[in-house]
């Protein structure tokens, strides 16, 4: 049976799979709240990115769970979160204790975006994997070192039924499988690939960026400006799907929105401050214009 092509994606495509709106009198709470857990000493400002495209995406309330020596620098970057310390080691490592501080909290998140500043070491591995097992009933966008993590993980996504967005590059992706990855298969393929074997939305970073679900639906994306290729651009990138998430959006068709929204402003930065030099953190401010325009009818 041959597949399908993947849909293209474009503001009409887009508007066919309308975005949740909140009703005139609803308040934050319905709009969902994200969870971003990440952070290092030497990266701290990775959750302050990935958070503030949440609320950029209109997700209601904020949280974020750091480690210790973090916390009070990225509640003051960020003073719209409630900031979590989890227990670490002298190493500034999340410590054993990490996982239960954090399961405290993770059942009132409506999305949990998990790795922006998490730099892949034994220690990450274990409390990513202790982190997704508490997972059991929320939405989970997983970004940047707990990405690489997951290279002996499918257990891991497949008990989470498809509630999983996972964002790689193809790096990133080929770790994942290890020896078993084909070099030569193409973008295309080793998305699908990768969403039916760990049961998973996929978003395949590059210059073509495929969003690929477990169920087949596909997505390509070919907006975008090489501008985007900045530090900090994934961690935005996961909080606008985090974001979309936790406003309900299902997970396959948020990352859509998310990968084109993303894209789009950094065109915008683009023709505004110039193709190379826009920082990371100025893309988040382009979203609510977008989300508006992108849901009007022409």
């Amino acid at each position: 049976m041959s597949l399908k092509r993947p849909a293209l994606i474009t503001p009409e495509l887009l508007r066919s799979i309308p975005l949740p709106w909140p009703d005139e009198g609803g308040d934050k709470e319905g709009r969902g709240r994200v969870l971003v857990v990440g952070g290092g000493r030497e990266t701290p400002g990775a959750v302050v990115l990935a958070g503030t495209a949440a609320l950029r995406a209109g997700a209601g309330k904020l949280q974020i769970a750091t480690g210790a020596s973090n916390a009070a620098l990225v509640a003051s970057g960020l003073p719209e979160a409630r900031v979590f310390a989890l227990p670490e080691t002298r190493a500034g490592k999340f410590s054993k204790a990490a996982c239960a501080k954090l399961e405290e909290h993770l059942g009132k998140a409506q999305c949990v975006c998990v790795g922006p500043g998490m730099i892949e070491d034994e220690s990450v591995a274990r409390f990513v994997e202790g982190t997704l097992r508490m997972c059991r009933d929320v939405p989970v966008v997983l970004d940047a070192g707990a990405v690489a993590c997951l290279n002996a993980g499918r257990d891991l996504l497949h008990a989470l039924g498809g509630r999983a967005v996972v964002t790689p590059n193809a790096d990133e992706l080929a770790e994942m499988y290890g020896e078993d990855f084909p070099e030569r298969q193409g973008a295309l393929a080793a998305a699908r690939r990768a969403a039916e074997e760990f049961r998973a939305v996929f978003v395949l970073k590059g210059r073509e960026t495929f969003v690929a679900s477990p169920g087949g639906e596909v997505f390509v994306n070919r907006a975008g400006s090489v501008g985007l290729a900045t530090s900090g651009s994934g961690d935005v990138l996961a909080g606008v799907i985090a974001g979309l998430v936790a406003r309900g959006t299902e997970p396959a068709r948020a990352a859509a929105w998310g990968v084109y929204l993303h894209a789009l402003a950094g065109e915008r930065l683009a023709r505004r401050v110039g193709p190379l030099g826009f920082l990371a953190r100025e893309l988040p401010a382009e979203i609510p214009p977008l989300m508006a325009e992108l849901a009007r009818a022409d």
